[in-house]
């Protein structure tokens, strides 16, 4: 049998904290060789739909699985198949809100490893779906006193303000332009739908830490290439997706203005094999693809606690073999 979880089931059944904690073990799992990732493929239709299929193995948690999405003029449609070590398919989730909390968690724990321990102000740019579990997960790892947020909407910067204040117990104030946003801020979140650079290297303060997570297309990037030249060092979830699909990072190197022997994974430095931030002057940024290894660790949490608390509806397939 194989359990379905609905958007609102898994919803109820992972916090954006809790995945900081269960991405930190899976990374430094990837970086001793026990967790492999597959980059993300796509399938184009004429008329501008796109099949994204992506995959993973976690040794330790004893799952593999993938998630397969189509993005159109619609929208989104995200489902996440979670397999046990046998090839048994333990769990069909719908994966819109789990691939928003995840890649909140990954911005999290780059976070936790990259940003001054006293860094108490963030900036977010762009105020949408993804916005809010980016500023969620740096709150969770730091003691964040005050937020800025700037959207080129109005509306949803206003939205996102009163949410967020609200949610999370501090100000969060709206900002006039991004320049003002990232003046001030010790941590810096870029979460847009941006082709162009909407973060400059010149706004960048000493010591600060930058999460750029909304860009997975070569072709698209958040930051300009002085921003990435400006960090010292530069890390990504994953360095086969990154060097295929990091658009800051691509366009940077053929700008000249960055190489990719400067790129260390987040597993590396989480397992102490390469050093993160050095001093509190350092600029560090993570670059975050969203990787499937991260939508299978969330998955098999899902899993888990829907099946102590009687969540989700069984579905036989027939797929449960002999």
């Amino acid at each position: 049998m194989t359990l379905f979880l609905t958007e609102a089931e898994v919803a109820s059944l992972v916090s954006v904290p809790e995945l900081v904690d269960a991405l930190e073990q899976a990374f430094r799992d990837k970086a001793a060789g026990l967790a492999a990732n597959v980059p993300r493929g796509r399938a184009t239709l004429p008329g501008g739909t796109v099949l994204h299929v992506m995959s993973a193995a976690w040794g330790p948690g004893g799952v593999t699985g993938l998630k397969a999405y189509t993005t159109s003029r619609e929208g989104g449609r995200f489902l996440v198949l979670l397999y046990d070590e046998r090839g048994r398919l333990l769990a069909l989730l719908q994966a819109d809100t789990l691939g928003q909390r995840r890649t909140g968690a990954a911005t999290g724990l780059a976070t936790r490893y990259l940003a001054r321990e006293d860094a108490r102000t963030v900036a977010v740019l762009g105020a949408g779906w993804q916005a809010r579990t980016q500023l969620e997960a740096v709150c969770a790892v730091r003691s964040i006193q005050r937020a800025w947020v700037f959207s080129r909407t109005p509306e949803r910067r206003e939205r996102f303000v009163q949410e967020m204040s609200r949610h999370l117990g501090l100000p969060v104030i709206p900002a006039s332009s991004a320049e003002e946003a990232v003046r001030e801020a010790d941590v810096v979140c870029t979460i847009t739908t941006a082709r162009d650079p909407v973060l400059l290297g010149r706004w960048l303060r000493p010591g600060v830490h930058v999460n750029a997570a909304g860009s997975n297309w070569a072709h698209r990037r958040e930051l300009d290439a002085e921003a990435v030249a400006q960090a010292h060092r530069v890390v990504v979830d994953d360095l086969p997706q990154a060097r295929v699909e990091c658009g800051d990072l691509i366009q940077a190197a053929a700008e000249g203005a960055f190489q990719w022997d400067r790129a260390a994974e987040l597993g590396d430095v989480v397992a102490g094999k390469v050093q993160g931030r050095a001093s509190a002057q350092e600029v560090t940024l993570f670059c975050s693809q969203g990787i499937a290894l991260e939508d299978v660790v969330a998955a098999r949490l899902a899993y888990e606690r829907a099946r102590a608390r009687g969540v989700g509806r069984q579905l036989d397939l027939g797929l449960d073999g002999p």
